[in-house]
């Protein structure tokens, strides 16, 4: 597909847009900005395009209700300010895409949600149900029940998930800057706009620098990364500045605006893809060079002969890592055995699982079929 055309041509986006946006810089929630956001998704769903749209904003509206200056660090102030600012949120989309005679529907996920394979299943019907009704999903991560360890981090990885999740061919991630630069233009002058690039390309991680405002957790880091995880469905990303005037309107008409970062890599199925996703894993499996060879050149599944060490405490049918020797991720898969069946039999011909374990559920550790090559 053509990159200049990648918005208009597509039929189905996710809009991620971030807190500095919607916040007006944590001023609290910017009505104007909202009634634009809600003005230009009409005008792309009145054109046939079904659009969900990811929103911060919460924890930054709930700070300016408490008269908090800073984003808290602590979890229950997150997560207090996150439950008080929701409700102001969620109100102000549906005041505003009421005008236009377009219902919403609030939808907050955990990782917990799309972790479980089920709930993974169930979020993605609801979500595809709303869309066929026409209702424009409004979503957000669950901070007020997320803990660190089942928490995306950031909406750019959210927006990234639900791309997947709902199979949308194009990811737009509206920001305070006008794109990606070679550098951070705030710090170097040279720096220039890259329009068009591959998404997962390692060039672009070694330009993006880190996290960038106050009020958000993101930085243009994890737009970068969140381009690369939304190329696994197939979906290209549009990183621009959600301030120029009708930028979706603008985009979807094939105007060229901020970076496009095109997806180039072949579409995983749904269930590889699903895996590819996890972002918290259970466990790490370090494979020798044989076994690297037979996942990564010959397509075969994982034999417990093939891994040196296993760590982690994981229980059978939980997602897991394969690093090499250089505890580089080379795959992830849905393993067979626990961890501590796992280091029974370690180094061991799968004709011996047996006689180790007394039993034997599978000859693989990871069948081929639950396992995905990053």
């Amino acid at each position: 597909m053509d990159p200049v055309s990648v918005v208009r041509e597509a039929s189905r986006l996710v809009v991620k847009v971030g807190s500095s946006l919607v916040t007006n810089g944590g001023q609290g929630l910017d009505q104007a900005a909202l009634a634009q956001w809600a003005e230009q998704i009409s005008a792309l769903a009145r054109s046939g395009k079904q659009v969900l749209l990811v929103s911060s904003g919460a924890v930054a509206e709930g700070m300016q209700r408490l008269g908090w200056k800073r984003r808290p660090k602590a979890l229950h102030d997150l997560q207090a300010a996150a439950a008080v600012g929701q409700m102001g949120l969620v109100q102000a989309y549906e005041t505003c895409f009421r005008k236009h005679e377009l219902q919403t529907a609030q939808i907050l996920l955990t990782h917990e949600d799309l972790a479980d394979r089920s709930r993974y299943l169930n979020a993605r019907s609801t979500l595809r149900t709303l869309l066929s009704l026409a209702i424009i999903p409004i979503i957000n991560e669950n901070d007020t029940v997320a803990t660190d360890e089942i928490r995306f981090g950031d909406n750019d990885t959210l927006g990234s998930l639900v791309t997947n999740l709902v199979e949308a061919e194009v990811l737009i991630i509206l920001t305070d800057q006008p794109g990606l630069y070679t550098a951070d233009p705030r710090k170097d002058p040279s720096a220039t706009l890259v329009q068009d690039a591959r998404a997962g390309d390692p060039a672009l991680e070694a330009m993006a620098g880190g996290a960038g405002s106050s009020i958000g957790s993101g930085g243009m880091l994890t737009k970068i990364l969140a381009a690369k995880r939304a190329a696994r469905s197939g979906a290209h990303t549009v990183i621009a500045s959600g301030r120029e005037p009708q930028v979706l309107v603008r985009l979807a008409a094939g105007e060229r605006i901020g970076s496009q970062l095109v997806a180039e890599t072949p579409t995983l199925a749904a269930r590889k893809q699903w895996l590819a996703d996890h972002l918290q894993l259970r466990g790490k499996l370090f494979l020798d060079a044989g076994a690297v060879r037979a996942l990564t050149a010959d397509g075969k599944s994982l034999l417990p002969i093939g891994v040196q060490e296993a760590q982690g405490d994981f229980e059978r049918g939980e997602v897991v890592a394969c690093v090499d020797a250089d505890g580089r991720e080379i795959a992830r898969g849905l393993v067979n055995y626990s961890a501590a069946e796992t280091r029974r039999i370690l180094r061991t011909p799968s004709a011996e699982i047996e006689a180790r374990l007394g039993y034997v559920d599978e000859p693989e550790l990871i069948h081929r079929d639950n396992l995905v090559l990053l």
